[in-house]
């Protein structure tokens, strides 16, 4: 049975070999019905208007006493060509969403938001060129993960490449529909049509109805394209664990998925002002600052100054471009840790960017409130809203009671931002030997988390006790 990409290959391939008929007069002619009407232009030297040329090859040739169709016909071909592979892909009215038409500023959104658009519409366009791998775009409704989806799709097939874009709801039903009587194309035939496109774009994944058979019908499509490697784009509003469980492990290997988690607001609410999460205890570090960081050059020994430096630049560095992990790690306490963490948070508050500053203990006590019969917050809203935070900052990570409850949360925590690719500051006074080695080794992976070991004393360790006066 062909797939989709080797039908496509033959309906498009500017030298295949194609069906003929034989008129009245035995002249092979090509059956025009998937090339246009067959006119070339009137005045064209070689083929006079006819459409067609048979090319002057020896009998060896596979072209020999084949018509071919005549350069003249280019423009037509190329625009048949281009609408069959539209109507494979199903994009329609999403046929203008282009990477010209996107905008990755956004629409009255804050430094960091646009930032987060704009690596976003950058990934994507890089993707449409070369698509290797998986790419999840995962974001709220209208943040502009569906427009971004179609332009892959509309740019692969542009540049001649098959794409077949579809709503997951809408692919159920097509797989349905192939059940009816009536139905043109059978149901194994479609099913490996959808298996094995060499592009397949899922829009909306979490909208269909869970029903038995649709997450088993899933579950087959991700499988085959997970263990065949083949491009697969999935746009979805959902949190990844609230993704059928088999599916999700496939969406978060980051061998073959990158995960593009979009934070800005739905477009036709851009502009509209965040509120700071109640959670955040960022207030209670209002006073640390860039400025006012104490670098001790008259106290430390030249190596240890020349640390604290280098912390300072790497802190700075984060702020004016919050990416990925930061963790600062250091023997003791009292060393600069939460002053560098919080100024980072207070530099990225004054742009406008919301920040959830919290000790781990604490983040710990605010989830198991939710416990509470009389709690007015739900814990999967808690959780979510600490998970998805646009900038979370996690203060003294290794002072919470280590309980088995404890450390499955953190996992789960620090697993999904490490997914999601979601700016986050750790700071830690544990040795890294010490960490529950499931966070460890996303802590330690230098290709999304800078590691930045402080070598300072305490503050209050460098500092004489002031003398009592005598009377």
């Amino acid at each position: 049975m062909e797939s989709a990409g080797e039908i496509l290959k033959k309906s498009y391939a500017n030298q295949s070999q194609m069906d003929l008929k034989t008129s009245s007069s035995d002249s092979p002619l090509p059956d025009d019905s998937a090339e246009g009407s067959g006119l070339g232009q009137p005045d064209c030297p070689h083929c006079g208007g006819l459409g067609y040329v048979i090319p002057n090859v020896p009998p060896v040739d596979p072209r020999f006493g084949r018509a071919l169709p005549c350069t003249c016909r280019a423009a037509e071909r190329e625009m048949a060509r281009i609408d069959g592979l539209l109507k494979l892909s199903q994009l329609g009215a999403l046929r203008d969403c282009t990477f010209d038409a996107f905008l990755p500023d956004g629409h009255g959104l804050t430094p960091g938001k646009q930032l987060n658009l704009k690596m976003a519409y950058d990934r994507a366009l890089a993707y449409a060129q070369n698509p290797e791998g998986w790419l999840v775009l995962k974001g709220g409704y209208g943040c502009g993960k569906t427009h971004l989806a179609a332009a892959i799709a509309n740019q692969r097939i542009a540049m001649g490449h098959p794409a077949l874009f579809v709503n997951t709801p809408d692919l159920l039903d097509h797989l349905r529909a192939t059940f009816s009587p009536t139905s043109p194309t059978g149901y194994d035939e479609r099913f490996e049509q959808i298996r094995n496109t060499p592009l397949l774009i899922l829009d909306d994944l979490g909208a269909q109805s869970n029903s038995d058979w649709a997450q088993e019908k899933l579950y087959q499509i991700f499988n085959h394209r997970y263990n065949s490697r083949l491009a697969t784009v999935v746009t979805t509003n959902l949190e990844l664990e609230a993704i059928e469980i088999r599916i999700r492990s496939r969406m978060v290997d980051p061998s073959l998925v990158q995960i593009i988690h979009i934070a800005a607001p739905d477009f036709r609410r851009a502009g509209v002002d965040q509120e700071q999460s109640e959670l955040s205890s960022l207030s209670l570090h209002h006073d640390k600052t860039f400025d006012n960081f104490n670098l001790r050059e008259r106290e430390l020994p030249r190596a240890q100054a020349n640390n604290l430096r280098n912390a300072l630049e790497t802190a700075r560095e984060f702020a004016d471009t919050p990416s990925d992990w930061l963790v600062l790690n250091s023997v003791g306490y009292g060393n600069g840790k939460t002053h560098l963490a919080a100024a980072i948070a207070n530099e990225i508050q004054k742009k406008g960017e919301p920040v959830l500053f919290i000790l781990v203990p604490d983040l710990l006590d605010h989830l198991r409130a939710t416990f509470n019969p009389a709690s007015g917050m739900r814990y999967d809203k808690r959780f979510d809203e600490v998970k998805t935070a646009p900038l979370l900052v996690l203060d003294d990570l290794g002072t919470e009671s280590a309980t088995a409850w404890a450390r499955e949360k953190l996992y789960q925590l620090f697993n999904y931002r490490y997914s999601a690719r979601l700016p986050t500051v750790i700071t830690t006074a544990t040795l890294i030997d010490e960490i529950d080695p499931r966070l460890a080794t996303r802590m330690l992976d230098g290709s999304r988390c800078t590691f930045f070991l402080l070598e300072v004393p305490s503050y209050r360790g460098g500092i004489k006790p002031k003398r009592s006066r005598k009377r």
